[in-house]
This record gives C-alpha cells, structure tokens and sequence, in this order.
C-alpha cells in the first residue's frame, strides 16, 4: 500500500473552539442564566474562560480519561466545560436532568465520574441523591459566590467562578490522539438500564463537519442558532463543535423552554433557526398563533428526535413562512443521521407534496449508511416500497456501549452494522421513511399498522393538540389500535368527529377501535411521547365492540 504524504495531524474537539476565537471574533454566544440576567461574550472570552477552567481541572487532579459529569441547562458555563474536559483528555459526561432519579443514580456509578458540575437549581436534586453517588465525588455549583445554593446534603462544594479566579487564559492544549474518548452521553433507557455512547474527539468533529456541509442552511456564518436541543443530550446535535467552525452566534435559553420566553429570546435576539424536538415547537407555534405573528428573524426550525406532524410543518412553511428541517438520528450516531435538504427541483413541488416529503426523515448526513433488512437479514431496495429494520454504519456511529459487553453484542449484525430498531423505508432519491420503532408497530390480523401514519394524520384535525396511538390486545385480531388525545385550548372535537375525519383518510382496517381523551402524555427524558409508560397505563383496556 502506498501511503500519502500529508501531515498526521488529530481531530482535536479543543481546535473548534480555538478556530471561532481566532476566525470569528465578533459572534457571540448569549445565555439566559439561572441567575437571572442575559449573558452575552465572544467566542474569543470563552475561550480563555474554557482554559481557566482546563487549569483548575488540571489542578484538582484530573487525568486523562476521568469522567467529569454534567448537570445543566443550556448555557455559557456548560459550553465551557464541554471543551475545558475534552481539551485536556478527560470525557464530559452530560447527564439529563429529566431521567428519573434512580437511573441517574445507576448512570453516575455506572460512569464512575469523579466530578460533577450542576446548576443550581438541580442543588436539591443532588442533596437529595448524595449519599447514593461514589464516595469522594466533587461538587461544583455552576454560579458565582453570591449565588451559591445553602443546604444540608450539599457541604464541600466548590463555586465555579471561585475556580476560574486567577487563572491563566491561555493554555497549550494537549495533542491527544484523536480517537480519544470525549464524551459520554447514556440513552434514556426505555428498555433496560441506560446505555452509555462513548464519543471520540475524532468522532465529534466529523459528525460537525457532516452537518455543516450537508444540514440546514441556517448553520452559516453571521447566522443565530438558537438550540433547544440540550446540551445535556447528544451533545445539542453537534451544535457546539459546529457553531463556532463556520461563525454562527448561539443563543441558549437555559431552563425557559415555553412557548411564550422561547418567543421573547427569540424575538429580541433575532434567532434565525431554532433547533429542537417537535413538543417545543407545538408551544411556540401556539405562541405564534396567540401574536399574530412569527419572533423577527425566524426563517428556520430544525426538528428532530420524534417525527413532526405534517400540519406542523404546514403551518410554519404555509402561515408563517419558516422554513422546516426534518431530522432523524440516535444517541449511538453522535446523534444525526439524516436531515431534510430539498434539491431546488423539490423546492418547486406542489405545496402538498411538498409537505408530504418534508413529513420524511430526511436524507443521510455525509458519512452515514443506511440500508433496511427483512427478518432474515437479507437487505432489501431502495425503492420506497419495501420496508424492513434500518441499520447504520460510519465513523460518528458507535462500535459498542460503555461497559456494556451484553448491550453491545445484541446491537449490531454480523457485518458489524448497528440495528436501530426503526421500521423503515429508503426512497430511490435516498429519502428515509420510518415506518415505526419495531416494538410501536401494531399486528392486527396479519396486517402492520403504523402509529406513526394514523398519529400524523390524526394531528392534522382542528382541536388535536397531541395525540399517540398505541396497539391494544384483542381477542380476533391480536392487536388493535387505541389514539389517545390530548385536546387544544378552547376546543372540544368529540371522538366520533375525530374517528370520521380520520376514516376519510385512512384505511379502514387502521381506523382506531376506540379515542380517549388525556390531560397530558407521558412523555420521556429527552422530550419523546412514552409510548412504554401509555400501554402500562392502557394494560387491560377493553376495546368497544366495533359494528
């Protein structure tokens, strides 16, 4: 093999940050603090904060390797962290704040991390939970000394700004190798315990680089990016290695996640694209709806981690002229997989048909594979039509889970390929279609039904706020579909009226056997419909006799 001549230089998470510094001096990231206030610097202010924090770390004696966690919203103080960790060789281990306590009890033993950094307002949360973490583990108020919480369970922790206070803002990062483990991030464990993905320096920057050259067009240079998305999962979809490589000013909005402040942050700061899960966006575009008009500047919305209704995207693109990304990916894929881009011949569709390929998943991200199998693990067509499980392979998809031989030999096929468990379809034109999680499809009589196509349609019906549809048992045919609803404000559609709207849409046998009516859905840690939690809830539900 003849080997090329070039420079064996790593992937280093530590270069991004440098880059934007150095390159893109005049864009900035704003944060809403728990403390209050509107926070607002350079890329170049935190970038010397970033290695006043590597020094402190280094002073407290973290090695290469070490886990430091993460309990935060999405703010400054967390984004220095994640390249103050990762730049000196340890691996920032985020941890979402809306798992249930004892599976972040399980994730921080599991990690064995040796420092966490929490904003205050988790402080009871982990007063509560201290004596059930390792001994010895060090604790970091993410605020200043006037802002430190007071409370039993939570003696001998430090003060993040204390730390920072006199140190050096420069620093020689280290020149690690590049598959270097940097970050950590567990699933949010609907089956089983939480499984860990292990990230790698090289890993991270190649999945920034893939959605900057092949993601939404918003993530250019002079753009706002405002991600919804946490930076407590899947590190915020690759946002933070790939804002500051082309230049676009961040604007995180901590813990106000409502319809109502998302509008006003965005309004004020002339957000240009938002990124985040379809929930979010329902409250904003309810927002929308209550102003008679969209925040200034919002062209584009980035959606992902569960499928977005078609009307949604109808009503961004038709009534408010903000153009909508579909996105699809995993926690094990870094985590995007694929995004809505149209070729301008798609742009020119008819409106309806439009909509109907931006309901899709999208197409792969540079570096992605994607093929679909039947039960035999036989690969079948692109062709739209023929549908199986989808696998994916390349560089920013995991090769196993942290610590977790049995997780990891169960995930991938014999050609090394990981099974994500979706139910999909891939167009000719290279269009992802996912039919459905294998354990959300519905056997009734022999016959697929899919959650996903009855719920899509379903959200398409006026006084539909949010809705899921789950498989019911039934003595005759297995299973049967149940659509559980939750109404909008100031409407009342009843069940019939719904059950109507949607046989004239779909096939009969799809047709729901029975509506019911919810306050709210269960929802998971990171902002999905718990579909586990509802057929708990529905177990032994008795479906009306269908005439």
């Amino acid at each position: 093999m003849l080997r090329g001549l070039m420079m064996d230089r790593p992937l280093l998470v530590s270069s991004a940050l440098e880059y934007g510094a150095e390159i893109h001096q005049d864009r900035e990231i704003v944060s809403v603090t728990v403390e209050g206030p509107i926070h607002r610097y350079s890329y170049g202010e935190a970038s010397k904060r970033a290695a006043q924090l590597a020094h402190a770390l280094l002073d407290m004696g973290i090695e290469p390797g070490h886990r430091v966690a993460t309990l935060a919203w999405n703010g400054y103080r967390h984004l220095e962290l994640y390249y103050a960790i990762s730049g000196i060789g340890a691996v920032c281990h985020t941890i979402n704040p809306r798992l249930f306590p004892e599976q972040m009890i399980y994730i921080v033993n599991h990690a064995q991390d040796v420092v966490l950094f929490f904003d205050t307002t988790f402080a009871p949360l982990i007063a509560k939970l201290r004596d059930k973490l390792p001994k010895g583990l060090i604790l970091v108020a993410m605020t200043d000394r006037a802002h430190m919480p007071a409370m039993p369970g939570l003696d001998g922790m430090l003060c993040y700004e204390d730390m920072l206070t006199g140190r050096s803002e420069e620093i020689a990062w280290p020149q690690l190798d590049e598959n270097t483990a940097a970050a950590l991030c567990y699933t949010s464990g609907t089956t089983g315990e939480p499984k860990g993905a292990l990230y790698s320096h090289r890993s991270n920057l190649l999945h920034a680089l893939s959605c900057i050259a092949t993601g939404p067009s918003g993530l250019r240079n002079g753009q706002t990016t405002l991600p919804v998305v946490p930076l407590f999962h899947v590190n915020a979809w690759g946002l933070p290695y790939a804002a500051p490589i082309v230049g676009t000013t961040l604007v995180f909005p901590g813990a106000r996640l409502d319809g109502a402040s998302l509008f006003d942050l965005m309004d004020a700061e002339k957000v240009h694209s938002a990124w985040g899960v379809p929930t979010v966006w329902l409250g904003l575009v309810e927002e929308m709806r209550k102003r008679g008009r969209k925040p200034a500047g919002f062209s584009q919305v980035m959606v992902g981690g569960s499928a977005a209704p078609k009307a949604m995207i109808a009503t961004f693109e038709k009534d408010y002229g903000v153009e909508v990304f579909h996105a699809w990916g995993m926690t094990e894929m870094s985590p995007v997989g694929t995004t809505g881009n149209m070729s301008p011949s798609m742009l020119q569709k008819p409106f309806d048909e439009l909509m109907e390929m931006k309901a899709w998943q999208g197409r792969r991200i540079f570096g992605v594979d994607l093929k679909i199998v039947d039960d035999a693990g036989r690969r079948l067509p692109h062709d739209g039509e023929a549908s199986g499980e989808l696998f994916v392979r390349g560089p920013t998809v995991i090769s196993g889970y942290f610590e977790n031989r049995q997780a990891s030999e169960k995930a991938f096929d014999a050609d090394g390929w990981f099974g994500t468990g979706d139910v999909a379809k891939i167009t000719p034109d290279g269009f992802l279609i996912i039919v459905d999680r294998t354990k959300d499809l519905i056997k009734s009589g022999g016959e697929w039904i899919s959650s996903i196509d009855v719920e899509n349609v379903a959200m398409g019906i006026a006084g539909i706020a949010q809705c899921a549809v789950i498989g019911v048992p039934h003595p005759k045919w297995d299973e049967r579909p149940l659509l559980v609803v939750v109404k909008a404000k100031d409407s009342n559609p009843s069940k019939q009226e719904i059950l109507d709207k949607l046989a004239a849409r779909i096939a009969k046998w799809q047709l729901p056997d029975d509506v019911v009516f919810a306050e709210q859905l269960p929802m998971t840690a990171t902002g999905k419909v718990s579909k586990l939690t509802l057929r708990k809830q529905f177990d032994g539900y008795q479906l009306p006799e269908r005439a």
